[in-house]
Protein backbone atom coordinates (compact mmCIF):
# COMPACT_ATOMS: atom_id res chain seq x y z
CA UNK A 1 0.00 0.00 0.00
CA UNK A 2 0.83 3.58 -0.87
CA UNK A 3 1.15 4.89 3.68
CA UNK A 4 1.22 8.36 4.33
CA UNK A 5 1.82 9.00 7.95
CA UNK A 6 1.12 12.30 9.41
CA UNK A 7 2.17 13.89 12.86
CA UNK A 8 3.33 16.87 13.72
CA UNK A 9 5.42 18.56 16.52
CA UNK A 10 8.56 18.50 18.34
CA UNK A 11 10.88 15.99 17.32
CA UNK A 12 9.57 13.65 19.87
CA UNK A 13 6.49 13.76 17.74
CA UNK A 14 8.11 12.65 14.46
CA UNK A 15 10.54 10.45 15.36
CA UNK A 16 9.03 7.45 17.00
CA UNK A 17 6.98 7.07 13.36
CA UNK A 18 10.78 6.78 11.18
CA UNK A 19 11.06 3.49 12.92
CA UNK A 20 7.40 2.54 11.60
CA UNK A 21 8.10 3.51 8.23
CA UNK A 22 11.52 2.07 7.97
CA UNK A 23 9.50 -1.61 9.13
CA UNK A 24 6.52 -1.02 6.84
CA UNK A 25 9.14 -0.41 3.55
CA UNK A 26 10.46 -3.66 4.74
CA UNK A 27 7.33 -5.24 4.33
CA UNK A 28 7.26 -3.89 0.63
CA UNK A 29 4.98 -0.67 1.09
CA UNK A 30 5.15 2.63 -0.14
CA UNK A 31 5.59 5.24 2.91
CA UNK A 32 6.05 8.84 2.94
CA UNK A 33 5.94 10.79 6.09
CA UNK A 34 4.05 14.04 6.59
CA UNK A 35 5.89 16.58 9.36
CA UNK A 36 6.80 20.30 9.53
CA UNK A 37 9.54 21.26 7.16
CA UNK A 38 12.51 21.34 9.94
CA UNK A 39 12.67 17.16 10.08
CA UNK A 40 12.76 16.44 5.90
CA UNK A 41 16.76 15.18 7.00
CA UNK A 42 15.11 13.02 9.85
CA UNK A 43 12.94 11.57 7.53
CA UNK A 44 15.28 11.41 4.74
CA UNK A 45 18.30 9.37 7.39
CA UNK A 46 15.49 7.12 7.53
CA UNK A 47 15.06 5.83 3.63
CA UNK A 48 11.63 7.30 3.52
CA UNK A 49 9.67 10.22 1.20
CA UNK A 50 9.09 13.01 2.73
CA UNK A 51 6.08 15.93 2.78
CA UNK A 52 6.72 18.94 3.98
CA UNK A 53 4.12 20.60 6.57
CA UNK A 54 3.40 23.98 6.54
CA UNK A 55 3.87 24.43 10.57
CA UNK A 56 6.47 25.28 12.99
CA UNK A 57 7.42 23.24 16.00
CA UNK A 58 9.11 26.01 17.09
CA UNK A 59 6.62 27.76 17.53
CA UNK A 60 3.33 27.26 17.77
CA UNK A 61 3.04 23.67 18.68
CA UNK A 62 -0.12 21.23 19.06
CA UNK A 63 0.62 19.48 22.83
CA UNK A 64 0.04 15.62 23.12
CA UNK A 65 -3.52 15.50 23.48
CA UNK A 66 -4.31 17.55 19.54
CA UNK A 67 -5.46 20.16 21.05
CA UNK A 68 -3.23 22.77 19.57
CA UNK A 69 -1.42 24.94 22.34
CA UNK A 70 1.33 27.39 22.45
CA UNK A 71 5.33 26.69 22.57
CA UNK A 72 5.90 29.38 24.73
CA UNK A 73 4.85 30.22 28.47
CA UNK A 74 1.74 29.69 29.72
CA UNK A 75 -0.93 32.45 29.30
CA UNK A 76 -4.98 32.45 29.01
CA UNK A 77 -7.34 29.97 27.85
CA UNK A 78 -8.18 31.96 25.41
CA UNK A 79 -5.18 32.91 23.94
CA UNK A 80 -3.84 29.43 23.75
CA UNK A 81 -7.52 28.40 21.87
CA UNK A 82 -6.46 31.10 19.55
CA UNK A 83 -2.87 30.18 19.29
CA UNK A 84 -4.22 26.01 18.83
CA UNK A 85 -7.18 27.29 16.16
CA UNK A 86 -4.49 28.87 14.34
CA UNK A 87 -1.94 26.08 14.38
CA UNK A 88 -4.40 23.52 13.19
CA UNK A 89 -5.96 25.43 10.18
CA UNK A 90 -2.65 25.59 9.00
CA UNK A 91 -2.14 22.08 9.39
CA UNK A 92 -4.90 21.13 7.83
CA UNK A 93 -4.25 22.48 4.77
CA UNK A 94 -0.59 21.05 4.48
CA UNK A 95 -2.54 17.65 5.32
CA UNK A 96 -4.87 17.60 2.55
CA UNK A 97 -1.69 18.66 0.12
CA UNK A 98 0.57 15.81 1.59
CA UNK A 99 -2.21 13.31 0.79
CA UNK A 100 -2.60 14.12 -2.71
CA UNK A 101 0.67 14.56 -3.34
CA UNK A 102 1.49 10.71 -2.19
CA UNK A 103 -1.50 9.26 -3.92
CA UNK A 104 -1.97 7.90 -0.28
CA UNK A 105 -3.87 4.44 -0.01
CA UNK A 106 -4.06 4.53 4.07
CA UNK A 107 -3.29 7.31 5.95
CA UNK A 108 -1.50 6.68 9.52
CA UNK A 109 -2.53 9.39 11.97
CA UNK A 110 -0.83 10.59 15.16
CA UNK A 111 -2.58 11.88 17.59
CA UNK A 112 -2.21 15.43 16.47
CA UNK A 113 -3.24 14.60 12.98
CA UNK A 114 -6.17 12.74 13.59
CA UNK A 115 -9.15 15.45 13.86
CA UNK A 116 -8.00 16.96 10.56
CA UNK A 117 -6.69 13.25 9.12
CA UNK A 118 -10.27 12.02 9.25
CA UNK A 119 -11.45 14.62 6.52
CA UNK A 120 -9.04 14.10 4.47
CA UNK A 121 -9.46 10.34 4.29
CA UNK A 122 -12.90 10.69 4.39
CA UNK A 123 -12.88 12.55 0.93
CA UNK A 124 -10.61 10.53 -0.76
CA UNK A 125 -12.39 7.21 0.01
CA UNK A 126 -9.48 5.74 1.64
CA UNK A 127 -9.12 4.24 5.05
CA UNK A 128 -7.21 5.60 8.01
CA UNK A 129 -5.22 4.05 11.21
CA UNK A 130 -4.71 5.74 14.39
CA UNK A 131 -1.06 5.67 15.77
CA UNK A 132 -1.14 7.29 19.19
CA UNK A 133 1.62 7.90 21.08
CA UNK A 134 -0.61 9.05 24.06
CA UNK A 135 -3.49 7.31 25.82
CA UNK A 136 -6.24 10.20 25.33
CA UNK A 137 -9.02 8.46 25.04
CA UNK A 138 -11.56 8.25 28.54
CA UNK A 139 -10.59 6.22 31.20
CA UNK A 140 -11.35 5.47 35.17
CA UNK A 141 -8.12 4.61 35.44
CA UNK A 142 -6.10 7.99 34.88
CA UNK A 143 -6.99 11.48 34.45
CA UNK A 144 -6.45 13.45 31.07
CA UNK A 145 -2.52 12.93 30.23
CA UNK A 146 -2.50 16.95 29.43
CA UNK A 147 -2.96 19.06 32.13
CA UNK A 148 -4.76 15.81 34.12
CA UNK A 149 -2.80 16.51 36.90
CA UNK A 150 -3.74 13.43 39.81
CA UNK A 151 -6.06 11.26 39.84
CA UNK A 152 -9.88 12.67 40.39
CA UNK A 153 -11.37 9.83 41.12
CA UNK A 154 -12.87 6.91 38.59
CA UNK A 155 -15.66 8.96 38.00
CA UNK A 156 -13.84 12.06 37.64
CA UNK A 157 -10.89 10.76 35.56
CA UNK A 158 -13.66 9.92 32.97
CA UNK A 159 -15.72 12.79 33.24
CA UNK A 160 -12.25 15.04 32.45
CA UNK A 161 -11.12 12.84 29.71
CA UNK A 162 -14.48 13.57 28.36
CA UNK A 163 -14.65 17.08 29.02
CA UNK A 164 -10.71 16.68 26.80
CA UNK A 165 -11.98 15.47 24.19
CA UNK A 166 -14.50 18.19 23.93
CA UNK A 167 -11.94 20.80 24.22
CA UNK A 168 -9.73 19.02 21.26
CA UNK A 169 -13.04 19.19 18.82
CA UNK A 170 -13.85 22.64 19.75
CA UNK A 171 -10.15 23.76 18.74
CA UNK A 172 -10.96 22.16 15.80
CA UNK A 173 -13.98 23.66 14.73
CA UNK A 174 -12.78 26.10 12.61
CA UNK A 175 -10.22 24.79 10.72
CA UNK A 176 -12.72 21.50 9.97
CA UNK A 177 -15.11 23.74 8.38
CA UNK A 178 -12.58 25.07 5.99
CA UNK A 179 -11.29 21.90 5.36
CA UNK A 180 -14.13 20.40 4.55
CA UNK A 181 -15.13 23.44 2.62
CA UNK A 182 -11.66 22.94 0.78
CA UNK A 183 -12.00 19.44 -0.04
CA UNK A 184 -15.98 19.82 -1.05
CA UNK A 185 -17.17 17.76 2.41
CA UNK A 186 -20.43 18.77 3.34
CA UNK A 187 -20.17 20.62 6.98
CA UNK A 188 -20.51 18.25 10.27
CA UNK A 189 -19.05 19.18 13.96
CA UNK A 190 -15.96 17.62 14.54
CA UNK A 191 -17.77 15.82 17.70
CA UNK A 192 -20.01 13.98 15.23
CA UNK A 193 -17.65 12.58 12.94
CA UNK A 194 -15.03 11.65 16.34
CA UNK A 195 -19.23 10.03 17.64
CA UNK A 196 -19.24 8.74 14.06
CA UNK A 197 -15.44 6.57 14.27
CA UNK A 198 -16.05 5.66 18.01
CA UNK A 199 -19.43 3.92 16.78
CA UNK A 200 -17.10 1.96 14.51
CA UNK A 201 -14.56 0.94 16.65
CA UNK A 202 -12.18 3.08 14.62
CA UNK A 203 -9.01 1.09 15.77
CA UNK A 204 -6.08 2.80 16.96
CA UNK A 205 -2.62 1.40 18.12
CA UNK A 206 -1.25 3.30 20.94
CA UNK A 207 2.84 3.02 20.82
CA UNK A 208 4.15 3.04 24.10
CA UNK A 209 4.60 -0.36 26.53
CA UNK A 210 2.06 -1.80 28.37
CA UNK A 211 4.63 -2.65 30.91
CA UNK A 212 4.27 1.23 31.88
CA UNK A 213 0.50 2.20 31.10
CA UNK A 214 -1.71 -1.02 31.06
CA UNK A 215 -4.63 -0.78 28.32
CA UNK A 216 -7.31 0.61 30.74
CA UNK A 217 -9.71 -2.49 30.80
CA UNK A 218 -12.84 -0.30 29.82
CA UNK A 219 -11.53 1.20 26.71
CA UNK A 220 -13.69 -0.02 23.63
CA UNK A 221 -12.21 -2.89 21.83
CA UNK A 222 -10.57 -1.15 19.19
CA UNK A 223 -8.41 0.78 21.01
CA UNK A 224 -5.37 -1.61 21.76
CA UNK A 225 -1.40 -0.98 23.42
CA UNK A 226 1.26 -2.41 21.26
CA UNK A 227 4.17 -1.10 22.61
CA UNK A 228 6.66 1.14 21.84
CA UNK A 229 7.74 2.58 18.12
CA UNK A 230 11.41 3.41 18.39
CA UNK A 231 13.12 6.29 16.27
CA UNK A 232 14.70 4.48 13.06
CA UNK A 233 19.20 4.21 14.21
CA UNK A 234 20.94 2.85 10.94
CA UNK A 235 22.21 -0.42 11.73
CA UNK A 236 26.15 0.91 11.15
CA UNK A 237 25.75 3.94 13.06
CA UNK A 238 27.99 4.56 16.39
CA UNK A 239 28.83 7.18 18.68
CA UNK A 240 30.88 9.73 17.74
CA UNK A 241 34.85 9.50 18.57
CA UNK A 242 34.64 12.06 20.76
CA UNK A 243 31.69 10.59 23.34
CA UNK A 244 33.68 6.97 23.14
CA UNK A 245 36.56 8.67 24.43
CA UNK A 246 34.96 10.51 27.31
CA UNK A 247 32.72 7.25 28.11
CA UNK A 248 36.11 5.06 28.08
CA UNK A 249 37.87 7.18 30.50
CA UNK A 250 36.10 7.40 33.60
CA UNK A 251 32.68 5.34 35.56
CA UNK A 252 29.83 5.69 33.39
CA UNK A 253 28.49 9.43 33.41
CA UNK A 254 24.93 10.71 34.06
CA UNK A 255 22.46 12.06 31.13
CA UNK A 256 21.37 15.06 31.31
CA UNK A 257 19.11 16.53 28.82
CA UNK A 258 15.90 18.25 28.05
CA UNK A 259 14.63 17.39 24.44
CA UNK A 260 12.93 20.65 22.89
CA UNK A 261 12.45 22.18 26.06
CA UNK A 262 13.77 24.95 28.21
CA UNK A 263 14.49 27.19 24.77
CA UNK A 264 16.41 30.40 26.01
CA UNK A 265 17.50 28.92 29.53
CA UNK A 266 20.74 27.20 28.49
CA UNK A 267 23.09 29.07 30.23
CA UNK A 268 21.23 28.85 33.66
CA UNK A 269 20.94 25.34 33.22
CA UNK A 270 23.87 25.03 31.92
CA UNK A 271 25.43 26.39 34.95
CA UNK A 272 22.74 23.98 36.97
CA UNK A 273 23.15 21.03 35.84
CA UNK A 274 27.05 21.19 36.11
CA UNK A 275 27.02 22.00 39.53
CA UNK A 276 24.42 19.46 40.75
CA UNK A 277 26.52 16.77 38.86
CA UNK A 278 29.94 17.60 41.13
CA UNK A 279 27.77 17.83 44.09
CA UNK A 280 26.41 14.36 43.22
CA UNK A 281 30.25 13.52 42.23
CA UNK A 282 29.01 11.72 38.94
CA UNK A 283 30.29 12.75 35.24
CA UNK A 284 28.10 13.87 32.96
CA UNK A 285 26.91 14.23 30.06
CA UNK A 286 24.29 17.26 28.50
CA UNK A 287 22.73 17.25 25.48
CA UNK A 288 21.76 20.80 23.97
CA UNK A 289 18.70 20.24 22.82
CA UNK A 290 16.74 23.06 22.15
CA UNK A 291 17.96 24.99 24.96
CA UNK A 292 20.96 24.86 23.90
CA UNK A 293 23.00 23.63 27.26
CA UNK A 294 26.76 23.66 27.20
CA UNK A 295 29.51 22.13 29.47
CA UNK A 296 32.89 22.62 29.04
CA UNK A 297 34.81 21.03 31.53
CA UNK A 298 36.71 17.53 32.38
CA UNK A 299 34.31 15.88 33.66
CA UNK A 300 31.21 16.97 31.74
CA UNK A 301 30.69 16.41 28.27
CA UNK A 302 28.05 18.38 25.82
CA UNK A 303 26.79 16.32 22.70
CA UNK A 304 24.54 17.25 20.00
CA UNK A 305 22.06 15.11 18.38
CA UNK A 306 23.50 11.60 19.59
CA UNK A 307 20.78 8.01 19.40
CA UNK A 308 19.53 7.71 22.39
CA UNK A 309 19.47 4.14 21.51
CA UNK A 310 23.13 4.34 21.27
CA UNK A 311 24.01 6.76 24.45
CA UNK A 312 21.50 5.48 27.11
CA UNK A 313 22.91 2.27 27.99
CA UNK A 314 26.22 3.50 28.41
CA UNK A 315 24.83 5.79 31.36
CA UNK A 316 24.85 5.36 34.94
CA UNK A 317 20.99 7.38 35.48
CA UNK A 318 19.66 10.04 32.78
CA UNK A 319 18.25 13.31 34.00
CA UNK A 320 15.59 13.83 31.52
CA UNK A 321 12.23 16.07 30.80
CA UNK A 322 9.86 13.08 30.37
CA UNK A 323 8.94 13.09 27.13
CA UNK A 324 7.50 10.12 26.21
CA UNK A 325 10.15 8.64 23.77
CA UNK A 326 12.96 9.99 25.96
CA UNK A 327 11.10 7.94 29.39
CA UNK A 328 10.75 4.73 27.14
CA UNK A 329 14.47 5.05 26.02
CA UNK A 330 15.72 5.09 29.22
CA UNK A 331 13.59 2.31 30.54
CA UNK A 332 14.29 0.26 27.45
CA UNK A 333 18.37 1.01 28.23
CA UNK A 334 18.08 -0.47 31.67
CA UNK A 335 19.09 2.83 33.12
CA UNK A 336 17.24 4.41 36.47
CA UNK A 337 15.75 8.16 35.35
CA UNK A 338 15.30 11.17 37.32
CA UNK A 339 12.31 12.67 35.53
CA UNK A 340 12.12 16.67 35.15
CA UNK A 341 9.03 17.22 33.34
CA UNK A 342 7.66 20.66 32.14
CA UNK A 343 4.48 20.37 30.33
CA UNK A 344 1.98 19.07 28.33
CA UNK A 345 1.56 14.98 29.17
CA UNK A 346 5.49 14.97 30.43
CA UNK A 347 4.01 14.79 34.19
CA UNK A 348 2.23 12.06 33.00
CA UNK A 349 5.01 9.94 31.94
CA UNK A 350 7.42 11.08 34.83
CA UNK A 351 4.39 9.88 37.28
CA UNK A 352 4.04 6.82 35.91
CA UNK A 353 7.61 5.71 35.36
CA UNK A 354 8.41 6.37 38.92
CA UNK A 355 5.12 4.46 40.11
CA UNK A 356 6.85 1.96 38.29
CA UNK A 357 10.33 1.90 40.62
CA UNK A 358 12.79 2.77 37.85
CA UNK A 359 12.95 6.60 38.77
CA UNK A 360 12.96 8.80 41.51
CA UNK A 361 9.98 11.00 42.20
CA UNK A 362 9.73 13.86 39.63
CA UNK A 363 11.40 16.96 40.27
CA UNK A 364 9.28 19.57 38.63
CA UNK A 365 10.99 21.71 36.43
CA UNK A 366 9.62 25.09 37.68
CA UNK A 367 11.09 24.03 40.83
CA UNK A 368 14.72 22.93 39.53
CA UNK A 369 17.49 23.33 41.45
CA UNK A 370 21.08 22.31 41.64
CA UNK A 371 20.71 21.28 45.39
CA UNK A 372 17.77 19.25 44.56
CA UNK A 373 18.74 17.89 41.08
CA UNK A 374 22.19 16.44 43.00
CA UNK A 375 19.93 14.89 45.45
CA UNK A 376 17.71 12.50 43.27
CA UNK A 377 20.40 11.80 41.21
CA UNK A 378 22.74 10.35 44.66
CA UNK A 379 18.93 8.34 45.17
CA UNK A 380 19.34 7.29 41.62
CA UNK A 381 23.03 5.82 41.63
CA UNK A 382 22.99 5.20 45.32
CA UNK A 383 19.56 2.86 45.71
CA UNK A 384 20.00 -0.60 43.68
CA UNK A 385 16.35 -1.06 43.35
CA UNK A 386 15.82 1.90 40.78
CA UNK A 387 18.18 0.35 38.76
CA UNK A 388 17.00 -3.56 39.05
CA UNK A 389 13.00 -2.18 38.51
CA UNK A 390 14.58 -0.45 35.32
CA UNK A 391 16.32 -3.67 33.94
CA UNK A 392 13.38 -5.73 34.71
CA UNK A 393 11.39 -2.99 32.68
CA UNK A 394 14.19 -3.27 29.90
CA UNK A 395 13.80 -7.08 29.85
CA UNK A 396 9.88 -6.45 29.17
CA UNK A 397 10.25 -4.12 26.72
CA UNK A 398 12.26 -6.18 24.32
CA UNK A 399 9.32 -9.09 24.12
CA UNK A 400 7.47 -6.16 22.33
CA UNK A 401 7.61 -5.64 19.01
CA UNK A 402 5.31 -2.26 18.92
CA UNK A 403 5.93 -1.04 15.15
CA UNK A 404 5.53 -4.90 14.17
CA UNK A 405 1.98 -4.87 15.66
CA UNK A 406 1.61 -1.87 13.19
CA UNK A 407 2.76 -3.38 9.99
CA UNK A 408 0.49 -6.79 10.32
CA UNK A 409 -2.50 -4.81 10.83
CA UNK A 410 -1.61 -2.43 7.99
CA UNK A 411 -1.40 -5.79 5.92
CA UNK A 412 -4.85 -6.81 7.56
CA UNK A 413 -6.27 -3.53 6.46
CA UNK A 414 -4.48 -4.45 2.68
CA UNK A 415 -6.20 -7.83 2.74
CA UNK A 416 -9.52 -6.84 3.66
CA UNK A 417 -9.36 -3.96 0.93
CA UNK A 418 -8.34 -6.61 -2.10
CA UNK A 419 -11.30 -8.74 -1.22
CA UNK A 420 -14.09 -8.57 -3.40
Amino acid sequence: MRVLIMTAGSRGDVAPYTGIGARLREAGHHVAVAAPESFAGLVADSGLDFRGLPVDPRGRKPPADGSGGSGGAPSGTRELIRAAAAFVRDLGRGLADAAEAHDAQLLLLSTTTAPLGWHVAEAMGIPTLGAYLQPVAPTADFPPVVGGGRSLGRWGNRGAGRLALRVVDRVHAAAVKDLRDRLGLPPVPPRAVRRRLEQADWPVLHGFSPTLVPRPADWREGLRVVGNWWPHTDAGRRLPGAVEDFLRAGPPPVFVGFGSMGAGEGERLSGLAVRALRRAGARGVVQAGSAGLSAATDDVLTVGDVPHALLFPRMAAVVHHAGAGTTAAALRAGVPAVPVPVTADQPFWARRVAALGAATAPVPFAELSADRLADAIRQALDEPSYRDRARSAATALKAQDGAGEVVGAIEDMARQERRP
